[in-house]
């Protein structure tokens, strides 16, 4: 299991990074907020989850530790995949989706393309009492705290747009 991946960033887009490690390029699949956590940095460090299918192998890619569990648990939920858990990441940060669930705001969760109400549902009540128990860095519960700012808005609305 490769935990995480550090090295120079070859190429990024809003929903993809590759990663170069000694001579390497490891291509993963990233979040909005990755996307605009990573900036433009040249280095990065993102830790990772594989997904392993018949005809492919998959890496995910999070800023923190916190994230990572958050993708986890959601992915656990019956019909919630890998890409439709990347894309609730792209449209809330980890700190507003724990609050969201934890909250049991069903309709907040059910405006991401691609989540009905009874899939909404099904992820609050499945996860309502395992999110809480997530342990979230600093830097995830500040960005709880803090609003998006104009720019970031719009670079979240064109990842959205290139995910769809």
């Amino acid at each position: 299991m490769i935990d995480y991946i550090k090295g120079s960033i070859a190429e990024l887009t809003p929903t993809y990074a590759v990663i170069e490690t000694n001579g390497i390029g490891y291509g993963i699949h990233i979040a909005l907020t990755t996307y605009s956590a990573l900036g433009k940095s040249t280095e990065a460090k993102l830790y990772v989850h594989e997904v392993i299918r018949e005809d492919a192998h998959l890496l995910f890619g999070f800023m923190n530790k916190g994230e990572r569990a958050l993708f986890l648990l959601l992915i656990s939920v019956s019909g919630i995949g890998a890409n439709t858990a990347r894309m609730i990441l792209s449209s809330y940060t980890a700190g507003e989706i724990r609050q969201i669930i934890a909250t049991g705001n069903a309709k907040l969760l059910s405006s991401i393309k691609g989540i009905g109400s009874k899939t909404a549902q099904r992820i609050i009540v499945e996860l309502k009492d395992k999110i809480l128990k997530v342990e979230m860095d600093d830097e995830t519960q500040s960005t709880l705290l803090n609003e998006v700012d104009a720019s970031t808005e719009g670079t979240r609305e064109e990842a959205i747009a290139a995910l769809t």
